[in-house]
């Protein structure tokens, strides 16, 4: 393990680290594995110095939270508060990789704000800053219009960073360099690799209300001076121009991705259709390839909700998709958005769109291909809990120990979910090249280990077969990649495999239920469609004893389905992804309503969800007429 201050290794070193690199083809870790082996992490996760976190009273730092990650013990909660009292939290299971991301807005504020002696410790806007957001009992849009006003009052202000803001740079230089400080001393190196950090950052827009926020993540230690906030580069378009130039373009050796978060609260401006002013279709092609290059991977779904799909929404066809309904954050009589964007979605406001669901996303990036000749939303998934506790990964449903007190009952108690890598070894070089080749997906929580491939030739009895992932690498595409021109008279066939989350010997994982294809495609008119089909299992009558949290009904360990597409098309785009459902379990609600004494009055409230159908949804396999590279 690399800590903090160690001396700097000799050329010789380097040069011997480099020569063990896997870009060049030799593994560095002893775990590694050419076929690849899913490793789990979360992504996303903030700490005491992300402005909102610091306000709802976590105190813990960036090397608290990686060591929490890896399973050992921390300190949470405040002294004398009886509703989150101090007490020692731990993982059940450790996870391999991490990364914080706290918001780099308001950096140097924060970090005046909360060190005492400070230039700006004793402000008022400092005092007031000081003051802690209650979240007992509260809903989202009250929580962020405290925040809004707490934060207005004058974090960047003079008062606070002085007339030319040069307390606020000082003071936010400090905080990166402790996010980077903390990475390397949690990062553990060839050749035991047993935990992976990243050094990252979150890019939190917050234009009116709408969430268009993006974590981005470096693939070493070679970062830019300070992460480029939305204060510096408010458009998008300008932060990946912007991070080409400091980091991809710099010669420095850095590296960097993006990835946008929780779309499902964006009034339709995550995925817009937008170029800035690029007038051109040559010109719209050059910012697709931009964002296609930094943002390859896109989360589905985290505490805030489920960023999948959604029924009902404007030009969208095909059979309602029963399981759209997961984990919904804005209510369903909100106007939708049609063709055009609103404001507000962060206060339960203004419209919900089809461009804030990753599903219909897809889609429009084939549209698009098709318009300019490159898809700027080609991305895979992953999913992650966005943690404002300094905590990355505690999503198991069962555990009571980080919610105390009376929790908000509605919508349920989403607690987030996890990022599952296909990497060859558990170290930074491998999981950002599985990243940048989509090899992802994201859980709700559970640790299902789940294969996507397709191609052209599978056999129809590929499930049985004990090579099955030699036989999907060599046959065709894992999840993540393309397949083209397709040959004369065949149709792409996909095989997806899953198996069960082992769980712990105290909690063991829920069974499978069923495995699914989703299919999306845009049509001429700008409508689109999609399609959901059953490959292995399907529905059951399996269900959970309300009263023990017992599971009831049949499922399966592993399910596995080889499918090829009846109704393809060989000159229409298409997209395809799998979803794997576990059967239904009790969720953190269903946990803390078992009976006994301490059951919490609001148990019996018809709103308060107490069960939760947990998934999984791989990255797609994208099928594309013709040859052309970015088509």
């Amino acid at each position: 393990m690399v800590r903090a201050g160690s001396a700097l290794p000799s050329i010789a070193a380097l040069l011997a680290a480099l020569l063990a690199s896997p870009a060049l083809g030799a593994p560095l870790c002893t775990n590694h594995q050419p076929e690849r082996q899913v490793f789990w992490g979360d992504l996303h996760v903030h700490t005491g110095i992300s402005m909102d976190a610091n306000l709802f009273g976590t105190r813990l730092r960036p090397a608290d939270a990686y060591r929490f990650a890896t399973g050992k013990e921390v300190q949470i909660g405040q002294a004398g508060n009886t509703s989150q009292p101090e007490r020692t939290v731990k993982l059940a299971r450790p996870l391999d990789f991490a990364a914080v991301t706290d918001h780099a807005s308001n950096f140097g504020g924060v970090r005046l704000c909360t060190t005492p002696g400070s230039a700006s410790y004793d402000s008022e806007s400092c005092q007031l800053y000081r003051t802690p957001v209650a979240l007992v009992g509260r809903s989202l849009p009250d929580i962020v219009q405290e925040m809004r006003r707490i934060v207005s009052a004058g974090l960047n202000t003079p008062e606070v960073c002085g007339e030319d803001g040069a307390l606020c740079r000082a003071a936010a230089g400090g905080a990166w360099q402790e996010t980077q400080d903390a990475a390397a001393e949690w990062n553990d190196e060839a050749p035991a690799c047993a935990f992976t950090t990243f050094v990252a950052y979150e890019y939190t827009a917050t234009p009116n209300m709408t969430k268009i926020h993006r974590n981005v993540i470096f693939r070493n230690a070679t970062v830019p001076p300070l992460p480029i906030s939305y204060d510096d580069q408010p458009s998008a378009i300008g932060l990946w121009r912007d991070l080409r130039s400091q980091c991809l373009d710099a010669g420095t050796g850095c590296d960097v991705l993006a990835i946008p978060h929780n779309s499902n609260l964006s009034n339709g401006h995550m995925f817009a259709i937008e170029y800035g002013e690029a007038k051109t279709k040559e010109e719209q092609a050059e910012v697709a390839r931009l964002r296609a290059s930094m943002e390859p991977i896109v989360e589905m779904s985290q505490m805030k909700g489920d960023s999948e799909c959604r029924n009902g929404m404007w030009n969208v066809l095909g059979a309602t998709d029963e399981l759209c309904g997961f984990e919904k954050m804005r209510a369903p009589d909100t106007p939708d958005c049609e063709n055009g964007t609103g404001e507000g979605a962060l206060g339960g406001e203004g419209c919900v769109s089809r461009r804030d669901f990753v599903r219909y996303a897809l889609a429009e990036g084939l549209a698009e291909a098709d318009r300019i000749g490159v898809n700027p939303f080609q991305f895979g998934f992953i999913a992650a809990t966005d943690g404002h506790d300094g905590l990355p990964g505690p999503v198991e449903e069962w555990r009571q120990d980080l919610i105390l007190g009376a929790p908000n009952p509605a919508p349920g108690r989403n607690l987030g979910g996890l990022a599952a890598v296909w990497a060859e070894e558990n170290s930074r070089e491998s999981l950002f090249q599985a990243m940048r080749r989509k090899e992802t997906y994201g859980t709700s929580g559970p640790r299902m280990s789940v294969r996507f491939f397709g191609g052209w030739d599978y056999p129809k009895d590929l499930c049985k077969d004990p090579e099955l992932v030699a036989k999907g690498y060599k046959g065709g595409v894992s999840m993540g990649g393309e397949i083209r021109a397709a040959p004369k008279g065949k149709a792409p066939t996909f095989v997806v495999s899953a198996l069960r989350d082992p769980g712990t010997a105290a909690h063991p994982g829920t069974r499978l239920q069923r495995a699914q294809i989703v299919k999306a495609w845009p049509d001429a008119e700008g409508k689109i469609h999609q399609q959901v089909m059953d490959v292995a299992g399907g529905p059951n009558d399996a269900r959970v004893d309300e009263a023990t949290c017992a599971p009831i009904g049949a499922g399966a360990e592993s399910l596995c389905g080889v499918w090829t597409d009846p109704s393809f098309d060989p000159d229409q785009r298409a997209v395809y992804y799998a979803r794997v459902l576990e059967n239904p379990s009790c969720r953190q609600t269903g946990w803390a309503c078992l009976p006994g004494e301490n059951r919490p009055g609001w148990c019996d409230l018809p709103e308060v969800e107490k069960t939760v159908q947990e998934r999984a949804w791989t990255s797609p396999v994208w099928y594309a007429p013709g040859t052309e590279p970015g088509g």
